[in-house]
């Protein structure tokens, strides 16, 4: 029996403080964005094309339109928002940085709210690192920023001819089993001198993009930066040198660079809801 006053598990009520703390939040980092030159967007609350986003598209709400049309509730902002920009806005602006306060959507009614933003037709990884350090420097914490390159588990896979799951699942025991040096090296990494100590000692074809991570772990200006090369994150779009944020077993942040469109852009989300915890703590 479901009462009246009840809501669905997963979704989300704020009232009093709560209410008070996620707009000052969302005002916060709203401003520092705009500030840097970021306008904001609404995207629809509606897709067609969300399960180019997500992993697991058993996590989508779907139903179908009146043209019989699959639609699913947003469960990711990133590529819709690029889509927007590019394809339907893309005569009357031509500005590429974009952020938005919204919240997304999951199977079977769960709501998770996110400060993001989107650099479109821009390349440049450390740009979006820094400016997210810079966002947690004005929150007001020093979360671990974990760092990764998603063509490294990739690349690892198919020169040992594993399945990439063993990444994705984090099945390190497994990993270790095979007692490969070189392997158990990456799988040590934690910072820029581990990485240099092991990056010669890996396959040719897999050291171009440690490369790639280690130039950018050192260009960043942040102070609690951990390197893990052999990480494999859920997105599907992330393509490159790619992130996290990770304070209280809380994942504050995910962001990174990704193509869409034939475009490479870049982006993050901070989680609200995971921030708001690890404020009131």
């Amino acid at each position: 029996m479901i009462f009246e006053h009840e809501i669905p598990k997963g979704s989300r009520l704020y009232f009093g403080k709560a209410a008070k703390a996620k707009r000052e939040l969302e005002n916060k980092i709203s401003e520092i964005l705009d500030k840097e030159g970021f306008e904001e967007i609404v995207t629809p609350n509606f897709s067609y094309s969300q399960h180019q986003s997500i992993e697991n598209d058993r996590k989508l709400i779907k139903f179908s339109d009146e043209k019989n049309e699959q639609v699913s509730l947003r469960a990711d902002s990133t590529l819709d928002v690029v889509r927007i920009i590019t394809k339907r806005l893309g005569r009357t602006t031509s500005h590429k940085k974009w952020f938005y306060v919204q919240p997304i959507f999951t199977y079977p009614s769960t709501e998770d709210y996110q400060i993001g933003c989107e650099w479109i037709d821009h390349d440049n990884i450390v740009d979006i690192l820094n400016l997210t350090g810079e966002l947690l420097k004005n929150i007001g914490i020093n979360p671990i920023l974990q760092l990764s390159n998603i063509n490294i588990p990739k690349l690892v896979a198919n020169e040992l001819d594993i399945d990439v799951d063993l990444f994705k699942n984090g099945e390190i025991a497994k990993l270790l089993e095979l007692n490969i040096p070189w392997l158990e090296e990456l799988i040590k990494v934690k910072d820029v001198q581990d990485l240099e100590k092991c990056i010669d000692n890996v396959p040719v074809n897999i050291k171009a993009e440690l490369e790639k991570l280690l130039k950018s772990a050192k260009e960043v200006s942040y102070n609690n930066l951990v390197i893990a090369p052999l990480y494999h994150g859920s997105l599907k779009y992330y393509d490159d040198v790619y992130y996290r944020v990770i304070q209280d077993n809380y994942v504050i942040c995910k962001g990174g660079q990704y193509s869409s469109e034939g475009i490479s852009s870049l982006g993050f989300a901070f989680y609200t809801d995971s921030l708001l915890k690890i404020l009131e703590d």
